[in-house]
């Protein structure tokens, strides 16, 4: 029975999110640091000190710290979410609150919905209707799950600008919808487990148990909500289309110091020293998360966010500055 259990707890992924300390702003010793995790969990299972740490008697999975974590450090596998939406075709795709009633696809929360999910909506040209509880008397997420979820959308629905094509998204209480296929929520799937229950968990969303991040590996310094945002950014816009994608600039008065550099969670900024003390700073947007890390750790103060950048910047790595002089 053990064996069992094991086997469809690795099905069904880990209750608590990866945490990525190299990407977290409190372990980069950026200026501020963060607490958005802290702030937002319903159950106060995440703790920090140097860094994040999170319960796991008291995680719900509701998805709700990886939905504000800037800079992806906090995960869950966003290819589960994103196969349960292709899957559907043009045909359209619902996604429900396990605490819904309606059955069907089913995440724990849709706090677990993030903007990649939107775009990827979006791009598939699939209409997605998104299916919540009675989120004020919910005990997995929070009351205000469906305000978040249209700030998510909305801000999918800026990166889809730019292809002239915004997905066609809807947020509802579920009505007395029975989709095919029963509810169930990550404590209860637990419950389920014990009991032998297997049938019980047979439509929530299998994901897949997230591995520890290769940091010597730089493609895997990438989060792939952000991979997924750039890759679903379809039809692809013409280059000198801006896209909603904030990321930094530097203006004058820099003191060409590595602070930018150490800071950014995901090393998207690089830095080179010529033989002869001359600075190069470059910057892989398709690694920028906006978490804003840089601007808000710059000694003179001189890195702005830029709202947008033209599609055909994505292509290379982006000059931020050159000339600078280290001796």
């Amino acid at each position: 029975m053990l064996e069992g259990m094991f086997k469809l707890l690795g099905e069904y992924g880990n209750p608590v999110p990866r945490y990525t300390g190299q990407r977290c702003l409190v372990e980069r010793m950026a200026v501020g640091g963060c607490d958005l995790c802290q702030q937002v969990c319903p159950h106060e299972a995440v703790s920090i000190d140097r860094g994040v740490s999170i319960d796991p008697a008291k995680c719900t999975s509701c998805g709700l710290c990886v939905q504000v974590c800037p800079s992806g450090a906090l995960e869950y596998d966003v290819t589960s979410t994103l196969g349960a939406i292709k899957a559907h075709g043009e045909g359209g795709a619902t996604l429900t609150c396990s605490q819904s009633g309606a059955g069907g696809q089913s995440l724990t929360c849709l706090g677990r919905v993030t903007p990649s999910a939107v775009v990827a909506a979006g791009g598939w040209d699939t209409e997605l209707t998104l299916l919540h509880g009675d989120c004020p008397s919910c005990a997995v997420g929070r009351p205000d799950v469906p305000e978040r979820l249209a700030a998510v959308v909305a801000e999918a629905q800026q990166i889809r600008e730019a292809t002239g094509r915004p997905a066609r998204v809807s947020i509802r209480k579920a009505a007395g919808e029975q989709l095919k296929g029963p509810q169930v929520s990550r404590r209860g799937m637990f419950g389920a487990l014990a009991r032998g229950a297997s049938r019980v968990v047979a439509q929530v969303i299998p994901e897949s148990p997230l591995p520890f991040v290769d940091w010597s590996v730089p493609e895997e310094r990438r989060p792939a909500e952000w991979l997924w945002r750039r890759r679903a950014l379809k039809p692809t816009p013409a280059p000198e289309t801006p896209v909603a994608w904030a990321s930094p600039r530097i203006e004058p008065g820099c003191i060409d110091c590595p602070v930018c550099t150490n800071v950014c969670p995901t090393e998207a900024i690089e830095r080179e020293v010529e033989p002869d003390g001359r600075i190069t700073l470059h910057l892989d947007l398709t690694s920028c998360t906006g978490c804003r890390a840089c601007a808000l750790s710059c000694p003179p103060q001189v890195i702005v966010m830029s709202p947008d950048v033209p599609e055909g910047n994505f292509a290379a790595p982006m000059l931020l500055r050159e000339g600078g002089q280290l001796f």
